[in-house]
């Protein structure tokens, strides 16, 4: 890592900040340790993370599939190691992990609407920009709030997976 952990229980100030933490991912991980150097950075991370991952209007095994998607394009090993068994967990099937774990391509084995999100997942995170054919084509099969859902948690997951990357988190 390039910045040095903050070890759970060592600054007094942080106690609180880091049972939150603790309540919402059952344990201050590594991330979280680092992040702890900055405690409003920690703090305002957890805040939108728990919403993408506990408030969002999208199943969760596809959600999940966003995740590793985004791990994978990013080469964030430590955030595909994490979201994997959660996806195994909320139903994304060996094949529709198989389907994503190329970042040359997205492979067969995913219904419709999830290969959707997945090109949508490839857009924002190696372009940026979404082409309107396939912003159609994700509005067709998903409502309002699924899209900003699904668009934020492209978005979150790519700062997650930078952040880790560039930190040298899990490497």
């Amino acid at each position: 890592m390039r910045i040095d952990p903050v070890a759970t229980g060592t600054r007094p100030e942080l106690a609180e900040l880091e049972a939150a933490i603790a309540r919402q991912r059952g344990r201050v991980s590594p991330l979280y340790q680092v992040l702890l150097n900055s405690p409003p950075m920690a703090h305002g991370w957890e805040q939108l993370l728990t919403a993408v991952r506990r408030h969002n209007s999208l199943p969760a095994a596809t959600r999940e599939l966003i995740i590793l998607r985004v791990a994978v394009l990013n080469g964030a090993r430590y955030e595909y190691e994490a979201h994997l068994p959660i996806a195994m967990d909320a139903g994304a099937s060996q094949q529709a992990v198989d389907a994503i774990g190329d970042p040359a391509g997205i492979g067969p084995g995913l219904d419709q609407a999830a290969h959707v999100l997945m090109e949508l997942t490839d857009a924002m995170t190696q372009d940026v920009e979404v082409p309107e054919a396939l912003f159609a084509r994700v509005r067709k099969l998903h409502d309002a709030q699924q899209v900003v859902d699904a668009m934020v948690t492209i978005g979150a997951y790519n700062m997650v997976s930078r952040f880790l990357v560039a930190m040298h988190i899990g490497h």
